[in-house]
């Protein structure tokens, strides 16, 4: 994914990333590590929590869970990344575009997931991928990182979990 975004956006000038809590936060730090090995350029990098954006938060029994949102640099006029680590249905996107234009007016954002399973609900679509794993709607994508979960890397289709 880091040769995709140096090329589509020729280089990595005006360039940040943001991950979404708390999988996209991990991946957006692995994310701008390659693209500065790359390119020899520090990449800002930041994370954003989606909590109050949510649309289903009025449907939650239980209280949610609010993390940091930290973004360290000023995200006017900048081509914004935002990177989470599974695509479904689009409304955490939706989510967090919604939170990031409270921090700014972004010139472009753009979005890389690590898995998209499909089965959209919005207009949203991902321009960059990991891998897609087609899904059933009721199936779940667990995904584990070494810096989450203290244990390995790994992505585990469970079918028929989600109700």
């Amino acid at each position: 994914m880091a040769y995709e975004i140096i090329e589509k956006n020729k280089g990595v000038d005006n360039l940040c990333l943001v991950g979404i809590q708390k999988g996209g936060v991990i991946l957006a730090g692995r994310l701008a590590e390659q693209l500065q090995s790359i390119e020899d350029r520090l990449i800002d990098v930041g994370a954003l929590d989606i909590t109050f954006y949510r649309d289903d938060l009025n449907t939650k029994e239980e209280q949610p869970v609010v993390k940091r949102t930290e973004i360290p640099c000023s995200i006017n006029n900048k081509t914004v990344v935002l990177v989470d680590d599974v695509l479904f249905t689009g409304r955490s996107i939706r989510a967090a575009m919604d939170a990031l234009i409270d921090f700014g007016r972004p010139a472009y954002i753009q979005l890389a997931v690590l898995i998209d399973r499909g089965h959209r609900e919005l207009p949203i679509r991902p321009d960059y991928v990991g891998k897609n794993i087609p899904t059933s709607f009721n199936d779940l994508i667990e995904v584990s990182l070494e810096e989450k979960n203290g244990g390995r890397d790994r992505v585990v289709l469970v079918t028929g979990e989600r109700g």
